[in-house]
């Protein structure tokens, strides 16, 4: 879309005048710019927004340090006595009282992280662009979750079952945690960080898997949902959606000599 500002004053002493308020105006809008350009008269401001994701090298410090750490858990003999001794005090916490909450509290922030933008709260995306973005980080989650499970295949500690690593539930919950935080800011983020770290902590609880599958399917989570961010750009190419992660902006200042008047053209592309 573009928008053009066009000031043309019928004298000279006037359009000096509004030729500085238009200028200080359009200057106060574009203090986020990043980048300046000047050409001659031109000015052209590239815009870049708070709300655009790009891909970072170092986006992937966090999760990958998560899921090494995890990986490193199936055969480090000293993690995995670090993992049964955990399993025995949960199980002397627990004794024959079960809490299975977790098989449903882990979809709470998938849910929340669509209906919360539609219910008022101030997100940074539209509905279209958050059902693609969780789509996405769920296609990559769920892959990388049974890639893990089906080459591994560590056996659970409460059965014969040799799917144990890494934990689904975790990476399903962190996976919603990380979307929250992302799209919503951190004070909403920390909630939602807080429920995900009840089911890690139920995971471990009821027995169903170790503590190295639990750390993995953080990493795994965390990653995930940075994955469908990373790809929203490029579904804005693809379906030609408005992308609101850059604009345009350029002053055109010029001068008519036949009236001699001077105006400047403000265009605004995003």
């Amino acid at each position: 879309m573009i928008y053009g500002l066009l000031t043309s004053p019928h004298c000279g002493l006037a359009q000096t005048a509004n030729f500085e308020e238009s200028s200080s105006l359009i200057f106060q809008e574009s203090q986020k710019s990043t980048d300046v350009l000047e050409n001659d008269s031109i000015v052209v401001y590239n815009q870049t927004e708070a709300n655009c994701s790009r891909f970072k090298a170092q986006q992937l410090i966090l999760p990958g340090v998560f899921i090494a750490v995890g990986t490193f858990g199936v055969y480090n003999r000293n993690l995995q006595k670090v993992s049964a001794k955990i399993k025995n005090g949960m199980d002397n916490l627990r004794g024959d009282h079960f809490f299975r909450g977790d098989d449903y509290i882990q979809y709470l922030p998938a849910l929340s992280y669509l209906t919360f933008g539609e219910i008022g709260i101030k997100s940074k995306h539209n509905f279209k662009e958050r059902l693609v973005v969780e789509a996405t980080s769920y296609i990559a989650m769920t892959t990388m979750t049974n890639i893990g499970k089906y080459s591994f295949k560590e056996k659970r500690p409460d059965s014969n079952a040799r799917n144990s690593f890494p934990s689904g539930h975790t990476a399903t919950v962190f996976t919603g945690a990380e979307l929250m935080r992302e799209e919503y800011g951190l004070g909403i983020g920390i909630g939602a960080y807080a429920v995900a770290t009840g089911v890690a902590f139920l995971r471990l609880y009821n027995g169903r898997h170790w503590l190295n599958d639990v750390i993995a399917g953080v990493g795994i989570g965390i990653l995930s949902a940075r994955i469908g961010y990373w790809m929203l750009p490029f579904y804005q190419k693809w379906f030609k959606w408005d992308c609101t992660c850059s604009s345009l902006m350029t002053l055109l200042p010029a001068y008519n000599y036949a009236e001699q008047t001077i105006s400047i053209n403000f265009i605004c592309v995003f």
